[in-house]
């Protein structure tokens, strides 16, 4: 039996990352899970798995996407434990929730921090020797927000729009060296992200905003519940993406994200503005107006 192929899922510890890190272990691939505490994650998986501590198809790395010295020390130890990786998930990220005026600064740098520059950083260390090896594909998970930039998530919107836009570029620069680069667009799993504990709120619940947010609250929690899949759904999607042989591939995995993906196709700009704003019960155009405003 030849040497089994090796894949990086950054976000491991949890949500799809696990249910990833689980499938791919049990589907042969040497799984090298990186999340920022591997004491508490890796005990989970090796249970989940099966995987005894010293099963070399299960390896653990401590990756802090915003420490640059974290990300250098991850990307030395993945490449000591298992060369260069086969392929790289960049599954790690985190959400937020508010409005453009009510968002701070702080949030929006550690957005970009976490979910752009932390993965820009470990695939420019890791490039190398990917390219020395002649194969390999880099995926990188997005969501709706990356098709279509979503109220009040105006900062996950931008991480993943910025993401999107990443891949196309770089899949022109790594696949003359046998790299692909897939764009994988999620649609609703039941994860951490969509609930309160994997989100950041920085919404001002008694704002200018207030009414938006019961709305949006109320419609946006129904619509997830009826929509959300096993994260063990995505993690069977994410097993045959890796094994494309197409330079580069954006699709989705999930029916939500699939009818998004179609409808940014074939709707204009305004069109898809008007459906969410429909979905999302937001008032139409100048109804929030202030009395005694004039209209320009």
């Amino acid at each position: 039996m030849g040497e089994p192929r090796s894949v990086l899922i950054t976000g491991a510890s949890r949500g799809l990352g696990f249910a990833s890190a689980v499938r791919l272990h049990h589907e042969g691939w040497r799984v090298v899970a990186a999340m920022r505490t591997p004491e508490k994650g890796m005990p989970l998986l090796r249970e989940a798995t099966g995987a005894g501590e010293d099963d070399d198809r299960l390896i653990g790395v401590q990756l802090d996407l915003t420490d640059t010295a974290s990300v250098a020390a991850a990307a030395k130890s993945i490449e000591e434990a298992a060369g260069a990786p086969y392929a790289i998930v960049h599954n790690a990220g985190i959400s937020a929730a508010g409005m453009v005026e009510e968002t701070s600064p702080e949030l929006w740098e550690r957005m970009f921090a976490t979910n752009v520059f932390g993965p820009v950083a470990l695939t420019k260390a890791l490039l190398p020797s990917m390219r020395s090896s002649g194969r390999g594909r880099i995926v990188l998970i997005s969501s709706a927000a990356g098709v279509r930039g979503m109220p009040a998530t105006a900062p996950y919107s931008a991480v993943k729009g910025a993401l999107e836009r990443w891949g196309e570029a770089m899949a022109g620069e790594v696949t003359p060296f046998g790299i692909g680069v897939t764009i994988l667009v999620t649609g609703t799993y039941d994860t951490e992200i969509i609930t309160d504990a994997g989100t950041t709120d920085d919404r001002d619940l008694d704002g200018p905003y207030a009414a938006h947010h019961r709305t949006m609250d109320k419609r946006g929690r129904a619509m997830m519940k009826r929509a959300a899949k096993s994260p063990d759904t995505f993690a069977a999607g994410l097993t045959g993406v890796l094994d494309s042989s197409k330079p580069f591939v954006k699709t989705a995995v999930g029916f939500d994200a699939r009818m998004l993906l179609i409808a940014n196709r074939l709707l204009p700009s305004s069109g898809l503005h008007q459906m969410t704003r429909l979905m999302m019960g937001i008032p139409r155009f100048g109804a929030l107006r202030e009395k005694g405003t004039a209209d320009g």
